[in-house]
């Protein structure tokens, strides 16, 4: 994951998360969490909110989202986006701190980065009414939240692998 270029979203306390993602809107993405889930199983809906807050993320940065969890029989791409002139596979990976199973991007070792690369040329054979690309990147998603649910940091990578 060397050379690629990494933003990273870190709350104060003089500055808000609502502030940070929405400027003066009083929304929160802690109240959120329950329209988000589906499941009873709390890993499953933190990974959904980890996605959503991604998803927002690239955004705001100006990607329009095309795809979210697009299925194969090798596992499933998180996010496809794009940007006027790039094509963006996105990675998302979301922890809880302190965790176990240490940073975001330690669960996207070589094989994981090939599934994702094989899911992805899979994607492009079958969907040929999407936009012209110029450039192909896959990127990785960090989402971090404390054990109260919330957001530590996100963490994009872009260019990861």
């Amino acid at each position: 994951m060397d050379g690629s270029h990494r933003a990273t979203i870190l709350p104060t306390a003089a500055v808000s998360l609502a502030q940070i993602w929405h400027g003066p809107c009083p929304t929160c993405h802690r109240r959120r969490l329950t329209v988000l889930a589906v499941s009873s199983d709390a890993r499953h809906r933190l990974g959904q909110l980890g996605e959503e807050l991604a998803g927002e993320h690239l955004a705001r940065s100006g990607f329009r989202i095309l795809e979210r969890n697009y299925r194969t029989r090798w596992g499933e791409l998180d996010i496809i986006a794009f940007d006027g002139g790039t094509l963006v596979f996105c990675e998302v990976k979301t922890r809880r701190l302190p965790g176990r199973c240490g940073q975001p991007f330690d669960a996207v070792p070589a094989h994981k980065r090939a599934q994702v690369r094989k899911m992805a040329s899979r994607w492009l054979r079958e969907r040929s009414d999407r936009p012209y690309a110029g450039a192909i990147r896959f990127d990785a998603i960090g989402v971090l939240f404390d054990r109260k649910g919330g957001l530590v940091a996100l963490e994009h990578l872009a260019g990861a692998f």
